[in-house]
């Protein structure tokens, strides 16, 4: 018999730092032999001789084709079913659950930090534990055994005393307990290292198999048709009058299906063709001056190193043409023999550990996740239910921390191994929504290992969103718009980026947080500027941005190390490493004086803000009006020279986007900056890390209009730099060739005029609730304009500054930041902006029968400022109390230093569940984690407002026409 303390007894250990923490002891050579079983009674795999074709005949045509046939594929088509779409197929080439489902672990936490996932694992759990057997009488393997959290130190249980503190607004039931109370509720656990735990009683696990059979059967009763061992060999697209591609039908090797949508729920496998890491004529790694080592196994070839890696979801979007940025990976656990007492025992995650242990009956299933997992290279064209060898070299870290935590494991065998593909993105989140590149191509893939635990709620969200155009809750932070076009077809980022969110999938989730995988991707003309004055970056979209300035020096973002797995060398003395880590805390972190330095001068002179990432669109054409004022909220149809700030909305009234629209007139042919154009033109300006969002949103909406008129991307073209503060007119009327006055150059106008000899679209606009400017220049002109301002600004204590500080500065003034208090489930009558809407006009635009129907029915729920008496730190999802009850959560929060105080904005609803009342102070509690302090509500500004800074305005809003309107979010 085989022991699990076998594998870490089997050879001498070597060391591998991890990504977060110090190092742990990793096998060298190969552990004890084990059976590749899976711990499931019961399976989808056909147990006879595969079938030569499919499992029924396929129809002529359908509504949707559901493509992958594991538990994405079967929530999805049996929530269309449920929603009334009785025309759908599923697909799947195999027989359903095979290649990812089938294997996993089938683990259900109800808690994460993230208040869409909390409500997404809910659903799923409804789902699986009454909604199926209620309707179809069997049971799904549902088993509710409860599950603990481990905290080894005092900053994993903060993180903790965060998820709980969530979950008591949606009704999770947890506790914290001592190590003692852990010890009672676990007998078999080793409490000595323990600094506390949390106990959720209804978390479980669910049987893949039974999960999807169920829903199968569902799903068919309802009229959706599941066939099996169909492949599909190829996407039909076609383009309309307009030249828009979509979806026309779906190819198999045994028939053509019709269909307008196509979902893509396919799992992980085989790439249709190579990946190459230079140039070498087989793909797209991109562009490289000489060949890099990164991660093996690798084959070498006359023109450089290639990777035959891929998953079966990316292969699908290739025959469509659309990017699916996903890798491949082992992933494993081992099941044990049967173990005493263990009967009954909740399921176990120690972070700090990277281990999870699951119960089995009476036995455990070990895994978790390790800094150098095996890239899948190469994949079996008839891969479905087969499984890997265990690499023990890899997998023995995880042996060690579950012997620690459950010592009994030392003496108990190992029934089986388990190790199969599963498919992860760059950020350990999935993909969905509608691809950018093909209408009526839908992605629901990409799941991390997390595919039945979210399975029911981003099916249930899927589902709504092939249905009505967009899911019901915000999932944003799923949408493969929220990558940029750039990033999703460049594989030596969706490598790096995947593994560092695999290697620190258990890390504490720390506020300022910055991956160190994918850097340097995208740099604006100012970047080699910035840098040499201590500017330390972060990563949004692509682009490296200015998060603030250190001083320090320079602290450049090197490439990515793999955290010295793969025989990579670890950088030493890494300074830009070194800042992250030294803001590892919930604490107020140690560069919390140089943010309220940049802040400060902000408010009490001027600061230079390089916000050259945001997106720069241009809409022109002789529609280009029409469209306007259809998408738009407010009326931008304003004479040229006129800013506008406004909403874009969906057809629910949700918010979609914020940003600025400028009237422009026509210019020179080729002109980054005053571009030309027949009709009519509008300059868009959006916050960089939504831009996606943003051009697939208008471009969807120009599509489905068909209007003539064209969005031109000139977010490379162009730099943005803001100047900000009582100040910057005092500077700019140095550099800029016109007259500053309030008369000659009023707020929300802007003029092309010349700086430092060189011609800049100046806009008179705040986000930070000072007087200020935006100057919009030509890319090879910005460094030139940025050093005559900082010339120019010296005698007036001119600094730069970050993002950190727009976020300080811009809470202060209650200013909103799209998904963040602002997103595509609030309303602009919640969010405190009815004023960007165009209701007391006659003019249509998408989103106002909603808006008007909640006007007249009044708002559930509304967002709501507080400030603090205390002076802790707070981050967003704390929960916010009235009268003992729980009545929102906090969505955003950051300290204000003007006031000296944390701020924190959240949406608040009645526990009853009549109307929320548009004024006063609703909520004078909230909870962070688990102390509650009391808060004080805000409605009018503490900021003096006088003539130096041309008439600072209340945040609950403040009005459209001032220094201190509200500016566009996403930043």
């Amino acid at each position: 018999m085989s022991y699990v303390s076998c594998a870490l007894r089997a050879a001498a250990p070597r060391r591998l730092p991890a990504p977060w923490r110090s190092p742990r002891p990793f096998s060298s050579a190969a552990g004890p032999p084990a059976e590749k079983n899976v711990p499931y009674q019961k399976t989808l795999k056909e147990e006879g001789a595969r079938s030569t074709g499919p499992s029924r005949p396929l129809p002529p045509s359908a509504e949707v084709v559901v493509v992958g046939g594991g538990s994405l594929g079967c929530q999805t088509t049996y929530h269309l079913a449920k929603l009334g779409v009785t025309s759908v197929v599923l697909l799947e080439r195999d027989r359903l659950t095979s290649g990812t489902t089938w294997h996993t672990a089938g683990l259900l936490w109800q808690l994460r930090p993230s208040d869409v996932e909390v409500e997404l694992l809910a659903h799923t759990r409804d789902v699986v534990s009454r909604e199926l057997p209620a309707e179809t009488g069997l049971h799904t393997g549902w088993v509710q055994n409860g599950g603990l959290f481990i905290a080894s130190n005092k900053q994993r249980l903060d993180e903790y005393k965060r998820l709980m503190s969530l979950g008591k607004v949606y009704g999770v039931e947890s506790y914290v307990l001592s190590p003692a109370q852990t010890k009672e509720l676990y007998p078999l656990m080793n409490v000595a290292d323990l600094y506390g735990t949390l106990y959720v009683p209804k978390d479980g696990t669910m049987d893949p198999a039974g999960t999807c059979s169920t829903l199968a059967r569902a799903a068919a009763a309802r009229g959706a048709t599941i066939i099996e061992n169909c492949p599909v060999t190829g996407i039909q697209v076609r383009a309309d009058d307009f030249g828009v591609k979509r979806v026309h039908a779906v190819e198999t090797a045994h028939g053509t299906i019709q269909t307008p949508c196509v979902v893509n729920c396919a799992g992980t496998g085989r790439l249709a063709e190579p990946l190459c890491l230079v140039p070498c004529g087989l793909g797209c790694w991109g562009a490289a001056p000489s060949p890099v080592p990164l991660p093996p196994p690798l084959t070498a070839t006359p023109d450089g190193l290639c990777v035959p890696a891929g998953v079966w979801g990316r292969a699908l979007g290739q025959l469509a043409g659309v990017h699916v940025p996903l890798v491949a990976m082992h992933h494993a656990y081992v099941v044990t023999e049967r173990i005493e007492g263990i009967q009954n025992m909740p399921n176990v995650r120690d972070h700090d550990a990277s281990v999870y242990l699951r119960l089995q009956g009476d036995a455990l299933s070990v895994g978790g996740y390790e800094s150098n997992p095996i890239f899948w290279e190469e994949v079996s064209e008839k891969f479905a239910f087969g499984l890997f060898d265990l690499d023990w070299d890899v997998f023995t870290q995880h042996i060690e921390g579950a012997i620690n935590r459950v010592p009994v494991l030392e003496k108990t065998g190992i029934k089986s191994t388990v190790c199969g593909p599963e498919s992860f993105t760059a950020d350990h989140k999935p993909l969905m929504g509608e691809a950018p590149e093909v209408r009526g191509f839908f992605l629901g893939c990409g799941f991390n290992s997390a595919g039945m635990m979210l399975g029911g709620g981003c099916g249930k969200e899927l589902a709504h969103w092939i249905i009505h155009g967009r899911p019901e809750k915000d999932m944003y932070g799923y949408d493969i718009r929220r990558f940029h076009q750039s990033l999703t077809d460049n594989n030596r980022w969706i490598r790096e980026r995947s593994h560092e969110s695999y290697a620190k999938n258990y890390s504490v989730v720390f506020p300022h947080d910055e991956p160190l995988a994918g850097r340097n991707m995208r740099k604006d003309p100012l970047h080699e500027e910035l840098l040499r004055q201590g500017c330390v970056f972060q990563e949004r979209h692509g682009w490296e941005r200015p998060g603030w300035f250190s001083p320090r020096g320079a602290a450049p973002v090197l490439d990515y190390d793999y955290y010295g797995a793969y025989s990579q060398e670890r950088h030493k003395d890494y300074a830009y490493n070194q800042l992250l880590a030294d803001e590892y805390t919930f604490d107020f972190p140690p560069h919390h004086d140089t943010i309220k330095t940049e802040c400060l001068t902000c408010r009490n002179a001027v600061a230079l803000f390089d916000m050259s990432y945001f997106g720069k669109f241009y809409l022109v054409g002789p529609e280009a009006t029409k469209a306007a004022d259809w998408l738009f909220t407010a009326d931008v149809s304003k004479a040229p020279g006129s800013t506008v700030y406004t909403c874009m909305l969906n057809k629910r009234g949700g918010v979609e986007s914020d940003l600025t629209v400028s009237r422009i007139s026509p210019g020179e042919p080729g002109s980054p900056l005053a571009p030309a154009f027949q009709g009519d033109g509008y300059y868009l300006a959006i916050g960089g890390a939504v831009a996606q969002h943003n051009w697939s949103h208008i471009t969807a909406v120009l599509q489905d209009m068909k209007l003539q008129c064209q969005l031109i991307d000139c977010s490379e073209e162009l730099g943005m730099m803001s100047l900000q503060g009582p100040l910057s007119r005092a500077v700019l009327q140095e550099v800029l060739d016109t007259d500053l006055s309030n008369e000659a150059f009023p707020f929300s106008t802007h003029k092309l005029v010349r700086a430092a000899g060189c011609t800049v679209r100046a806009m008179r606009l705040s986000f930070v609730g000072e007087m200020g400017w935006e100057l919009h220049v030509p890319r090879a002109d910005c460094v030139r304009v940025y050093r005559a301002v900082m010339q120019a600004g010296a005698r007036h204590g001119i600094a730069n500054a970050g993002y950190r500080a727009i976020d300080s500065l811009s809470i202060e003034k209650g200013y909103r930041h799209w998904h963040a208090d602002l997103r595509p489930d609030d309303t602009p009558l919640e969010a405190g902006l009815a004023f960007t809407c165009k209701l007391k006009s006659g003019i249509p635009f998408l989103g106002r029968e909603a808006v008007e129907a909640q006007k007249s029915s009044g708002i559930f729920r509304r967002l709501v400022c507080f400030t603090t008496d205390e002076k802790v730190p707070m981050f967003g999802l704390e929960a916010i109390w009235r009268d003992g009850q729980v009545v929102g959560h906090v969505r955003r929060a950051d300290f204000g230093f003007a006031i000296d105080k944390t701020i924190a904005y959240g949406y608040i609803r009645d526990p009853a569940g009549g109307p929320v009342s548009t004024g006063g102070a609703a909520c004078p509690r909230l909870s962070r984690g688990s102390a509650e302090l009391l808060l004080e509500a805000i409605c009018t500004s503490t900021l003096p407002s006088d003539g130096v800074r041309d008439g600072a305005t209340p945040p609950c809003p403040p009005p459209p026409q001032s220094d201190s309107s509200v500016r566009r979010g996403g930043e």
